[in-house]
């Protein structure tokens, strides 16, 4: 890696006729550096600006921008009407809440669930809360509304049964060719999964079942083959994270690391096939809401698995429902044993996604690998379950024009959490809340204290993933603390000028 320096550039600013100094890194977005830019020159960071240098022309607000000297100033100049008054932006919030409201009432199983919430909320108020009585009335009134809405919306909920049959009877996506560079792309991790669509997707999926041999070795129906992955892809939920993109990106990755590793020499064609299949169905069906606002909001999910591992026990469900429809099982030419033992090894895998068991699952690995024993199923067991870990959460092995979208994604749908913990008087993480998280503090912690740690460990047993997926780790992580570095810059400059304001205001 270069210099430090080499990593930053120097911008001169006129603020009222003296020189101010800005340094910036160059993974900044534009956006960052104009908020850096306002407030530089003691403007609100969301004034619309535009940067003109000596002769009057403007020069663009991008990471690359032309340097300039110390004799030379840029000078900042807001554009009139660039900023939102109060009334303005309290008008927007109340718009982006109302488009939310409208958004959510189109998912209409996410609906069922909040009127039940809203149901039992009311119910425990006038249990418990001892409310006066017209406000006890008032509370019956809204809970027979919210009945009676209920019973009339019971025709439209989806039969849970209904979105798992296949949409079409016989599988109508196209059968895209893949050329041979894409081909060889697919197998490595550096793979650009954000220009595919989903019917592309899905034939990506279907070339690895063909490429791994699993269709011939276990002479799976090619069509029954199709209407699986059709019935898949039905089954993931439109969530700005957890969706059909998420199941492909983990199953490419998971490919890739077969080839890369060259898992086939070690493992039997069932370990490959369980390993690609719990990748797939990992994430089957996820609301958007993790196991701990499931377990917090007492959920039926919460209910039904007693707390423990909800969604990746829900997950498991869904995937054995699909596969329980003769035409959609691709398992169907297995002896019943042989079935047994895909689904144990299924189900096994997609639990292990559970990071609350994350410490329990890699300590258990530490103590095997440096006498790893690739007859020992146990030994190949938690390998399996180490290796579906590191595909669920390797955003950041892929290049950063790839692995930054996702932490936009991510934090888009922990925000969608908080806020709803927050309306129902739930527990917040700091790290999901929209008010004390930002993207080099959310990422940091997590890729040195996770990510690292894991990835370098099943280096020791696969010494070739270092330079093609732990180095891209270790080189993100830089970047992000380079980034919160700005970010500390930034807020100090804030800081400061927060206090000279305050002092100013004392003497006067």
């Amino acid at each position: 890696m270069g210099s430090a320096s080499s990593s930053y550039r120097v911008i001169y600013l006129d603020v009222e006729g003296r020189t101010q100094k800005v340094v910036f890194s160059r993974f900044c977005s534009p956006c960052d550096i104009k908020e850096l830019f306002c407030t530089a020159v003691g403007l609100p960071r969301n004034t619309a600006i535009s940067v003109l240098d000596i002769t009057g022309a403007m020069v663009s607000i991008d990471p690359t921008m032309p340097p300039n000297a110390e004799g030379l100033p840029y000078k900042v100049v807001p554009l009139s009407g660039g900023q939102l008054s109060d009334k303005e932006e309290l008008f927007q919030n109340v718009l982006t809440q109302v488009a939310e409201q409208f958004s959510r009432a189109f998912k209409i199983n996410e609906l069922k669930t909040e009127v039940t919430n809203r149901l039992a909320m009311l119910e425990k108020r006038v249990e418990l809360e001892g409310l006066k009585v017209v406000e006890i009335e008032k509370c019956r009134s809204d809970i027979k509304k919210l009945r009676d809405e209920m019973a009339s919306r019971n025709n439209s909920f989806l039969d849970e049964n209904k979105k798992l049959t296949p949409r079409r009877d016989v599988p109508s996506y196209p059968k895209y060719h893949l050329s041979q560079e894409t081909v060889e792309a697919l197998r490595k991790p550096t793979f650009d999964i954000w220009q595919w669509e989903p019917n592309e997707m899905l034939s990506c999926l279907e070339h690895m079942y063909h490429d791994l041999a699993l269709v011939k070795d276990f002479n799976i129906n090619p069509i029954t083959l199709k209407r699986w992955l059709l019935c898949i892809h039905d089954n993931y939920r439109n969530n700005p994270f957890h969706n059909f993109r998420h199941c492909f990106c983990v199953t490419q990755m998971m490919y890739s690391m077969i080839h890369l590793c060259s898992l086939q020499e070690k493992f039997t064609q069932v370990d490959i096939l369980i390993l690609m299949t719990a990748a797939v169905c990992h994430d089957l069906d996820h609301p958007g809401y993790n196991n701990t606002y499931q377990i917090n909001a007492r959920t039926e999910l919460a209910v039904r698995y007693n707390d423990i591992s909800p969604l990746e026990n829900h997950h498991c469900a869904i995937a054995f429902q699909i596969l329980a429809q003769p035409e959609c099982n691709i398992f169907s030419n297995f002896d019943p044993e042989s079935f047994k033992t895909i689904r144990q090894g299924t189900i096994t895998l997609i639990l292990a996604t559970d990071m609350a068991r994350h410490g329990e699952i890699l300590d258990s690995f530490k103590q095997k690998v440096d006498n790893f024993d690739f007859t020992n199923e146990e030994h190949v067991t938690c390998l399996k379950m180490v290796l579906i870990k590191c595909c669920d959460i390797s955003n950041e092995v892929r290049p950063m024009e790839v692995a930054e979208p996702w932490v936009d994604c991510l934090l888009e749908e922990y925000f969608m959490q908080s806020d709803r913990e927050k309306l129902e008087g739930l527990p917040v993480a700091p790290f999901m809340d929209r008010d004390k998280v930002t993207k080099p503090t959310a990422q940091i912690g997590f890729i040195k204290f996770v990510l690292i740690p894991m990835f370098e460990t099943v280096m020791k047993l696969f010494p070739q993933i270092e330079e093609v997926m732990v180095q891209p780790l270790r080189e993100s992580r830089d970047r992000y603390e380079e980034l919160k570095q700005i970010d500390d810059a930034m807020n100090e400059v804030q800081k400061k000028k927060s206090e000279s304001l305050t002092l100013g205001g004392k003497k006067k």
